[in-house]
């Protein structure tokens, strides 16, 4: 791993203020020093890669400068619009550097929700007329290689990107969280209060990252099968989309979103949607622990805005606060009427994962089809 404090301070040497991004595995060093290290004003953690595009846009039209906008590859899907119809040199011709991560790089053997967007992601970049090196893990080689991404964006007036290989500059996952007092539950505890609290038939949804492992560790601990469940293990930001059209498409069965508040606040358009349509099945839980957790534990938004008071004037049935406490979460469910939502609950809770938590290997096409069998031939 290079070392990411003479990263930065050549970039900075180099005349690069400002930087915006979304958190990702293979960058979380990287992110983890921007946010101690950079300016808190000229640094963005955006709620998608597409809005870090668009930031960083705004702050070069107003100082010359050169942005840098860090992601996961996976990323390259929310701003290929801004980076053809913004700042390609067709239209605006705006010059800034993209550092990706590069999840899915076929050298290497990786969850299959990176696989194709691994392979395809210097295709993507080369389709969109953007020049790219790929960075080593060497210091040296990585300090040139930011050279050249400055010197090219200079001369083309262009966006150019630098793709990050695995251990570059990542150290691994954060090494705990010291407990937050107003919080009783991890999300772990909230997931397994949920799922012990509705009818057996409830379908859920589960969010990319540690939603996912948990809700299906839960299921293995009480025994239960993982029909009923879909694990939305890349997608972020859509987890809610996919209830909702469950929602719909099942209305005589209780939908249960469980979504963490980075993929909720990342495509926030869908409370709107949610609230508007109405599925009276639908209930959607915030696992609200304020950070990026599954990639670094940088922070997030989430428990810096109301989101209650979002849902509520989104169009959603709320109870008017946030749970922070098994009892008040118990005696919420409790009250809720099945089939008179949709209600948004926002849980906050301690930051976190048990260190004997499973990995989660799964059959994908196997669980899509358990789950499509169950709602499709459902006395079979």
């Amino acid at each position: 791993m290079i070392n990411q404090l003479d990263f930065l301070n050549h970039l900075q040497q180099k005349g690069v203020e400002f930087i915006a991004g979304v958190p990702d595995t293979l960058l979380n060093d990287f992110c983890l020093t921007v946010e101690n290290k950079w300016s808190a004003e000229k640094h963005v953690i955006a709620a998608n890669e597409g809005n870090a595009i668009g930031l960083a846009v705004g702050y070069h039209l107003s100082t010359g400068t050169i942005p840098l906008v860090y992601m996961q590859n996976s990323g390259l899907g929310n701003c290929v619009n801004p980076l053809l119809s913004l700042t390609h040199k067709s239209v605006y011709s705006i010059p800034l550097i993209l550092l990706i991560g590069w999840r899915g790089n076929p050298q290497r053997k990786d969850h299959p929700q990176h696989k194709k967007q691994g392979e395809l992601t210097t295709i993507l970049l080369d389709d969109m007329n953007i020049p790219y090196r790929i960075v080593e893990n060497n210091g040296k080689k990585a300090i040139d290689d930011a050279t050249w991404a400055i010197n090219r964006v200079i001369d083309t007036n262009q966006p150019v990107a630098l793709i990050a290989k695995k251990g570059v500059f990542e150290k691994g996952e954060k090494d705990g969280y010291p407990r937050d007092e107003r919080f009783e539950l991890t999300r772990e505890d909230a997931i397994r209060t949920i799922v012990e609290s509705f009818p057996k038939d409830t379908l859920y949804v589960a969010s990319t990252g540690r939603a996912s492992r948990e809700l299906h560790a839960t299921r293995e601990i009480l025994g239960d099968s993982h029909n009923h469940d879909f694990l939305n293990v890349g997608a972020m930001g859509h987890t809610s989309s996919i209830a909702l059209g469950l929602a719909i498409a099942n209305s005589d069965r209780l939908v249960v979103c469980l979504e963490g508040d980075a993929s909720v606040i990342m495509h926030m358009g869908a409370l709107a949607l949610i609230g508007t349509v109405k599925p009276s099945n639908f209930i959607h839980f915030i696992l609200n622990n304020g950070a990026h957790e599954s990639v670094g534990g940088q922070l997030s938004a989430g428990q810096l805005i109301n989101l209650t008071e979002i849902g509520n004037f989104s169009g959603y049935k709320t109870n008017g606060k946030t749970i922070i406490s098994k009892a008040d979460l118990v005696k919420l469910i409790g009250d809720l009427e099945m089939q008179n939502g949709p209600y948004l609950i926002d849980i906050h809770l301690q930051k976190g994962i048990r260190k004997d938590l499973p990995p989660l290997r799964i059959d994908h096409i196997q669980e899509k089809n358990e789950l499509m069998k169950g709602l499709l031939f459902p006395e079979d």
